[in-house]
């Protein structure tokens, strides 16, 4: 007997007109920049918004989207789209740079009644990096515990803030860049699922902030992580935030970007250091300029 083989039914494309509209949806909320090589990224990131909301397509959510004012379902879109991977310790070597050398650095540098770090990790997405950095802290200098440590970390996506305020990562997650030691120490497994201790959790606070278009209200900063964040924007939009950045940076302080980032062309405040195998980037002073 002969048996049909089902079909595979492949996403109908989106046209153009439909992309154009995602793609300034994107940049009016959050000033990421979508070229044409992002269509795939698009379906792919749109497709569980469609089926969750009862939607059969793709090109159906976006007909939605156009024909409703904006609502909650735009911001899952726009959230689902500008969401970046992350996981712990990404690159490690930063990380050891900043373990070594830079926070050494910064604290040799603090006198008298100022004993205070403050670092901010922007773009956090889901909070691994800045859970990185509080676990780090709290293995490697047990003598912050006396100063005034502050930790911050901001997102555009409030999905992403939820999820990084609650700590609970799959065990994918987990196991990608963590130590184990570090995973036996300071998470719980509940279920199938892995939550990072309140101790950890208590030392970052979360700020829904979006670099492009909010004025944040921050103490000077001396280390800021901003990793494969400017590599979504266009020119001009990587000048205006690395300006707005820069004024929360103590002087000298110093900036954590991705590998295929640089200020270089873009902002001269900066001036670019090697730091063991990472590079940096350090605000410079105004006699420096």
């Amino acid at each position: 007997m002969n048996r049909e083989i089902p079909r595979v039914r492949l996403p109908e494309p989106i046209s153009a007109a439909d992309f154009d509209y995602v793609r300034s949806l994107v940049r009016e909320k959050t000033a990421v920049a979508l070229d044409e090589t992002k269509v795939y990224l698009v379906n792919a990131r749109l497709l569980p918004i469609a089926r969750n909301a009862g939607i059969r397509s793709v090109v159906d959510l976006i007909r939605h989207l156009r024909s409703h004012p904006l609502g909650e379902l735009h911001t899952q879109a726009v959230e689902a789209i500008v969401t970046t991977e992350t996981s712990f310790f990404r690159d490690f070597i930063p990380f050891e740079a900043l373990r070594q050398e830079v926070i050494p650095e910064i604290m040799e540098g603090r006198t008298g009644s100022d004993r205070s770090l403050t670092i901010w990790s922007a773009g956090c997405s889901s909070g691994q990096e800045p859970y990185s950095i509080a676990m780090m802290l709290r293995e490697s200098f047990p003598e912050l515990s006396t100063w005034r440590t502050r930790l911050f970390a901001s997102d555009v996506s409030k999905g992403m803030l939820e999820r990084s305020k609650s700590g609970t990562y799959s065990q994918t997650e987990v196991n990608r860049g963590l130590p184990a030691r570090m995973m036996v120490k300071y998470f719980r497994q509940q279920g199938s699922t892995w939550r990072i201790n309140r101790e950890i959790r208590d030392m970052v606070s979360f700020i829904h902030h979006n670099l492009a278009r909010d004025i944040l209200s921050l103490p000077p900063v001396d280390i800021l992580a901003m990793r494969n964040v400017l590599i979504y924007f266009d020119v001009e939009t990587k000048r205006m935030v690395l300006d707005r950045i820069r004024r929360h940076l103590k002087p000298g302080g110093f900036l954590m970007l991705g590998t295929a980032e640089t200020t270089l062309n873009l902002d001269e405040r900066f001036q670019r250091v090697r730091v063991g195998r990472a590079v940096f980037y350090r605000a410079m002073t105004a006699e420096a300029r």
